[in-house]
């Protein structure tokens, strides 16, 4: 590699040098912390996030290759990388209180979520599937010990077991599939491969790795049928890092899929009409397991798995519509799912959880303001307008329509009737039931900032959707 080259590649990648090298220096410094001290380590993670926000942003305007084509700075990885930085700061700030509840004071806590990020990051720049392998095991590790990290909790315990073991089976299934296009093809970059393949009939052989890839990434997901861990992940972990796997880790996902389905090789396979049928299966089986959910993380789980479900209806409309559709609706979906979580993570006070629906029970008598806000997020979920929700669906549709998708434009309306059902269910608990017991909210200022942050944005994007959706198809792939 030459002199031009390296400086190159370590200019598309500085985001990932500043997040890598932050996380390293902080693992250091907080073995020096007190725990009345923690505090620091917040701001301090945060202050490296907001570092590599900035270089990113320096970065937009070019594409550039790095690494012998394995990375790529662009427009499409600039848009998904500040999602991963809103989600990751605002898991920093949901952090703070919650992790004094529930006593967790180790400094790693916040180092994992770094390096979790620094994963992601590399996913939605690689354009190689080692490289794509790379950042989705750093992300993937830091996740599982953090879903464990309420160490003495057994579901804890059990919910990281379940996680790693499943984990490890995809991660098999995908590298299996990574060999034999490798085998078929003789490169493993997605612009080589489609190269390699072009002007010839799709080999079975080739057909049958483009399924084992795809069924590795839909796991990432929580597609079915690689939805199993979801619900018992999301239960378990700590509900700050719950809230950080349906928003982080899920958008990553995505980027990846949208890079490697996009590709010319898959996209001359009949992969589509497996996708299709993920989509349809993934989204029916989240919005009716939901409405027999008691356990709200657990019926937020199921409501990941459905939108996933429909975000992937997306991917199936294909085209910069369908792209640009994918991008905007998992912004929004980030909003308000992080908005939704933290009304969560607020309930947690004393020996008061908030994650039975029941706790919720007259909240509109007992506090206002907070049944005000999860009616908002609530009502974004469901798709009801004007909120962001609404025209986060509204834009796939239209995609799904535009490309002749019609019949399944037509069930994924049918099925967001469905989902809104279990949504409305909660707000009738809230406003139409007596308060049960009496808590007091685990507010703080940082709380405070991230739940109105994130009913701004819900708000926000559903009165100006329009100029959000230019974002996004300014931001799609060769864009």
């Amino acid at each position: 590699m030459t002199d031009a080259a390296l400086f190159q590649s370590i200019l598309a990648s500085l985001p990932e040098i500043v997040v890598v090298t932050g996380a390293c220096i902080l693992l250091i410094l907080g073995q020096f912390v007190r725990k009345e001290q923690e505090y620091f380590l917040v701001w301090a993670s945060v202050a490296v996030v907001l570092i590599a926000a900035i270089a990113t942003l320096m970065l937009v305007g070019e594409v550039r290759p790095a690494y012998a084509g394995m990375f790529v700075a662009d427009r499409f990885a600039v848009f998904f990388k500040l999602v991963f930085y809103l989600a990751t700061v605002l898991t920093f700030f949901l952090s703070r209180k919650y992790a004094d509840i529930e006593g967790i004071e180790s400094s790693e806590y916040y180092v994992l979520l770094l390096f979790a990020l620094s994963g992601m990051m590399i996913m939605a720049s690689a354009t190689d599937l080692l490289s794509i392998y790379v950042g989705l095991e750093l992300m993937v590790l830091c996740t599982y010990v953090l879903t464990g990290f309420m160490r003495r909790e057994r579901r804890s315990n059990e919910a990281a077991l379940k996680y790693v073991i499943l984990g490890a089976v995809s991660t098999g299934i995908f590298l299996y599939g990574v060999s034999l296009v490798y085998g078929l093809t003789g490169t493993t970059q997605l612009d080589a491969m489609a190269a390699a393949a072009s002007g010839h009939p799709v080999d079975p052989g080739l057909l049958l790795a483009v399924v084992f890839i795809v069924a590795g990434l839909v796991f990432k997901v929580g597609a079915v049928p690689f939805h199993m861990w979801l619900p018992d992940v999301y239960e378990g972990a700590p509900t700050t890092i719950t809230a950080f796997m349906s928003v982080g880790p899920k958008a990553a996902g995505f980027a990846v899929i949208l890079r490697v389905f996009l590709n010319p090789l898959f996209a001359a396979s009949d992969v589509w009409i497996i996708v299709a049928v993920l989509a349809v299966a993934t989204m029916a089986l989240g919005s009716f397991v939901a409405l027999v959910q008691d356990n709200f993380k657990r019926l937020l789980a199921y409501s990941s798995i459905a939108h996933a479900g429909f975000a992937i209806f997306g991917v199936v409309a294909g085209g910069p519509d369908g792209i640009a559709s994918v991008m905007l609706y998992l912004l929004i979906y980030s909003f308000m799912n992080l908005g939704i979580f933290g009304t969560v993570i607020m309930m947690r006070n004393a020996d008061f959880s908030g994650e039975a629906i029941e706790d919720y029970a007259g909240l509109a008598k007992s506090h206002p303001g907070l049944a005000l806000l999860m009616l908002l997020y609530l009502f974004s979920l469901a798709g009801i307008p004007p909120t962001a929700g609404f025209f986060a669906k509204f834009y796939v549709l239209v995609a799904l329509v535009e490309r002749g998708f019609v019949m399944l434009a037509v069930i994924a309306v049918l099925l967001s009737a469905v989902a809104a059902y279990f949504y409305i269910r909660i707000v009738m608990v809230i406003y139409m039931r007596e308060p049960g017991r009496v808590f007091v909210p685990a507010l703080t200022p940082l709380v405070r900032a991230t739940l109105a942050f994130t009913a701004a944005g819900t708000i926000g994007i559903g009165l100006f959707p329009s100029w959000f959706l230019r974002l996004a198809q300014h931001s799609v792939l060769g864009g």
